[in-house]
């Protein structure tokens, strides 16, 4: 079995809509970002790829690259999952947590979780998403970003 952590923060901004774990949260601001700037993705992107030993996220899906202009970080993870398999390695569990101020995550963590899983190609109960606030510190506290750490385990299949 192999670990890998994941760790990535985008900035909020006004004129896009908040995507987390693949789902649309209700917000006046989204992240900023080249794809749908899915903060939680990205850092499991990163926690799946370091597991691997596949570099990280901006290896697979350099920013700036033309074909993941708007593209949903979901799709990204898929084909990451592909390539994980093609090396022979299966997902065993992940474990997200995202840290945002506002708003308030609880009531679509269960979405979260059901796609995370689908998209694993894992049972729910191998997918933990977690919400956290900062306490007001920092740039998630003032409310100008928001972060998000990842862990994944992987084994040979």
């Amino acid at each position: 079995m192999r670990v890998g952590f994941g760790y990535d923060s985008h900035r909020f901004v006004g004129d896009r809509p908040l995507v987390l774990c693949g789902v649309h949260v209700e917000s006046g601001r989204g992240l900023e970002g080249w794809s749908d700037a899915d903060v939680a993705v990205h850092a499991l992107i990163d926690a799946l790829c370091g597991a691997a030993a596949m570099g990280d996220i901006g290896t697979l899906f350099p920013p700036g690259d033309a074909e993941c202009r708007g593209v949903s970080s979901i799709c990204m993870l898929s084909a990451v999952v592909e390539k994980l398999s093609a090396r022979g390695k299966a997902i065993n569990n992940v474990d997200v947590t995202v840290v945002i101020e506002e708003p308030r995550l609880a009531p679509y963590v269960p979405a979260m979780r059901e796609l995370l899983a689908s998209t694993l190609d894992v049972p729910v109960a191998s997918v933990s998403v977690k919400a956290k606030t900062n306490e007001g510190m920092g740039f998630v506290g003032r409310g100008e970003g928001a972060a998000a750490f990842a862990v994944a385990t992987v084994m040979d299949s």
